[in-house]
C-alpha cells in the first residue's frame, strides 16, 4: 500500500518572486537585446536606460537587482509557459528588498556571501553564466557587495531567498557584505542606513 508524507514546511517559492515587500524597489525599463529570465541577476545599461542580464563580461559593481517574476501575457502559441522577459519588453528588477532566486551551489548562510558565475566549469555542467551560488569558484564567479543571503534556508528546489541592499547613502563602502552581515546577525532591518555607515560614506 503507497504512503504519503505531510511536509513541515513549505518550499520557499519560485524564482524571481519577491520575498518581503514593505521595503522594496521595483523598477522597469527594458529588456535590451536578450531575453532576461525571472530570477536572473540584472545590469542596467545607463547609456541608453535598458537592462541585460549578468553576463561573463560583467563585474560586481554592475549587478543592479534581480528580474522579478510577473503573470505575463504569451507571445507564443507555441510556447505557453515563458518564463522570463523577452528582449525589447518592458522588465521588472527589484533594486533593493528581498527576492527569491535559485542557489545550485553551495550552502546558503544567514549573511553569507553571494556569487554570480561568469566563466562555465567543466565541474558543474549544471552552474551557467550569470547563475547564482553561494561559495566562490576563483575566478569563475565574483562576489556581489550589495547582496547577502538572507536566511540560509533552502528548499528541495535549491530556492533561496535574497537580500539585496540599495542605498546611495553607503554606497562608498567599502564592503558592504559585511555590513549586511551584521545585520542579519542582530535581527535588524537589513536595508537600514547606521548614522556610522552614513558618515563612511560621506
Amino acid at each position: 500500500m503507497p504512503g504519503k508524507t505531510i511536509g513541515i514546511e513549505m518550499n520557499l517559492g519560485y524564482a524571481g518572486s519577491f520575498a518581503r515587500t514593505p521595503d522594496c524597489i521595483i523598477m522597469n525599463r527594458k529588456a535590451k537585446t536578450t531575453d532576461i529570465p525571472f530570477g536572473a541577476p540584472v545590469v542596467l545599461n545607463g547609456s541608453d536606460n535598458t537592462y541585460s542580464a549578468f553576463g561573463a563580461t560583467n563585474t560586481a559593481a554592475q549587478f543592479v537587482g534581480v528580474a522579478v517574476r510577473e503573470v505575463k501575457q504569451a507571445v507564443n502559441y507555441a510556447s505557453q509557459n515563458n518564463v522570463y522577459y523577452p528582449a525589447g519588453e518592458p522588465c521588472d528588477v527589484i533594486e533593493r528588498g528581498n527576492v527569491v532566486v535559485k542557489c545550485g551551489k553551495g550552502t546558503p548562510t544567514a549573511g553569507g556571501a553571494v556569487y554570480i558565475r561568469v566563466t562555465a566549469n567543466a565541474s558543474y555542467p549544471d552552474q551557467a553564466v550569470g547563475s547564482f551560488e553561494a561559495e566562490a569558484d576563483s575566478n569563475k564567479t565574483v562576489k556581489l557587495l550589495n547582496a547577502v543571503w538572507a536566511t540560509g534556508k533552502i528548499d528541495g528546489n535549491k530556492m533561496c531567498e535574497l537580500a539585496i541592499y540599495r542605498s546611495a547613502a553607503v554606497s562608498a563602502v567599502t564592503d558592504v557584505a559585511s555590513d549586511l552581515a551584521t545585520h542579519v546577525a542582530d535581527k535588524t532591518n537589513p536595508h537600514e542606513v547606521t548614522t556610522a555607515q552614513a558618515a563612511a560614506a560621506s
